[in-house]
């Protein structure tokens, strides 16, 4: 159902066709005032042409923010302690972004006296979930406007026609059908969609844009260390770095081996199944350092519970409960189960794999007094080890006594 007397929104503008398309669109159909807001998310673009087409396009107020460090530091480091995987697979790089936009885009409104904000998420994806979920939570009175639930341009064709009758520059190279479609941040990029929707077929080198082939990456295994202080990475090789700085150090280390490639069938929120092509070379290091970190610091029920809870915490992020109690809830356990993981773990990277080599803690439970095979001093009596094996038996001994005094056995 469409929105009624929107004054002014705040629209997330990429500055691409859709977004432009989109832009011009509201200005026809809501006569209304669009402030744009343009994301710094690390997804490698310049972004100085998308501030030049809104300006283009008549648009007063235009922000372009550079949200690196927040979406590494509040979102990205958060969700790692965690080890949150969707699937058991898929890390969830688009995911983790949309809660961000939405946030600054809510800001945003706040500023200009907005009283609507809109994305360009189609109606079969997740995307306009997670932005609007996030909306919501935020400002449960905003209104939102989502083009693609609403329009008629249901076609490439039709957008580049509407591009053309409103003299929205195209540039040359997207004036033809794209092969694939692309998400990227300083996490992850996603490629899924036309030449990708056949998940019997191999995907083509040419989507491989932050990873070369594991084939091809050095004979020779780079041995990198990482150190943690409570959960969260602050240097590689020693050297202390932003959280986006080393974010990027990562990719860069991740990309060279040939690290992060992954090629998924996932269960979308909406319903329906789709095949995506994810490479998170950066975040794949930054997993395993953490798991490792966490081997000789968490006690083994709190890592068990924890590891328990991680399905359902990745299950909201990606269905984009991010704001949601649930999730802050069990973000508080998550946070607190951190406190002692601090130490260095060394790695080796070689050929898109990710070993781990070495791991030490201050805060270690790893002890070798008791794990020794040699004499340990009495640290551990292992006759002691008869009467729990057999307290642990008790329920199993009187189950298979009954079973055979009833012939089941």
């Amino acid at each position: 159902m469409r929105v009624k007397d929107v004054k002014k929104v705040v629209l997330a503008y990429s500055g691409g066709l859709d977004t432009s398309v989109i832009l011009r669109w509201l200005q026809t159909e809501y006569q209304c005032e669009v402030v744009t807001f343009t994301a710094d998310l690390g997804q490698g673009e310049e972004l100085a042409p998308a501030r030049q087409k809104a300006e283009m396009l008549g648009v007063k107020e235009i922000f372009v923010d550079d949200l690196r460090e927040t979406f590494v530091k509040d979102f990205v480091f958060p969700m790692f302690r965690a080890n949150a995987l969707y699937e058991g697979q898929y890390l969830l790089g688009t995911s983790i972004a949309r809660p961000l936009i939405a946030q600054r885009q809510i800001e945003i409104a706040e500023l200009t006296g907005a009283d609507a904000v809109a994305h360009g998420a189609t109606g079969k994806g997740n995307d306009q979930v997670r932005f609007e979920l996030s909306y919501y939570s935020l400002n449960p009175n905003i209104k939102i406007i989502a083009p693609w639930r609403e329009w008629e341009l249901t076609s490439r064709t039709k957008l580049l026609e509407f591009a053309e009758a409103n003299q929205i520059p195209i540039a040359r190279d997207k004036r033809g059908e794209a092969p694939f479609s692309v998400d990227a941040n300083l996490l992850h990029s996603s490629s899924e969609g036309k030449i990708l929707e056949d998940p019997a077929i191999e995907a083509d080198e040419i989507v491989y844009q932050r990873t070369i082939r594991p084939e091809d990456a050095p004979d020779q295994a780079t041995v990198i260390s990482m150190d943690f202080e409570q959960g969260d990475p602050t240097a590689v090789d020693g050297v202390r770095l932003s959280p986006a700085a080393l974010l990027t150090r990562l990719n860069e280390l991740g990309k060279a081996n040939g690290i992060g490639r992954l090629d998924l069938v996932e269960n979308r929120f909406v319903g329906m199944k789709s095949r995506g092509v994810y490479e998170t070379p950066g975040g794949t290091i930054l997993l395993a350092a953490h798991r490792s970190m966490e081997s000789i610091t968490l006690d083994r029920e709190a890592a068990h519970l924890k590891d328990s809870l991680m399905p359902r915490y990745a299950g909201l992020i990606y269905n984009g409960f991010w704001f949601s109690p649930e999730r802050r809830m069990l973000q508080a356990l998550i946070d607190e189960s951190q406190n002692s993981v601090t130490g260095r773990v060394r790695l080796k990277l070689y050929k898109g794999n990710v070993s781990c080599i070495g791991r030490e803690s201050p805060h270690s439970l790893y002890d070798t007094r008791v794990v020794t095979f040699e004499e340990d001093q009495g640290a551990y009596d292992q006759f002691d080890a008869q009467g729990f094996i057999k307290l642990n038996a008790l329920r199993l001994r009187l189950g298979a006594m009954v079973g055979r005094r009833g012939g089941a056995l």
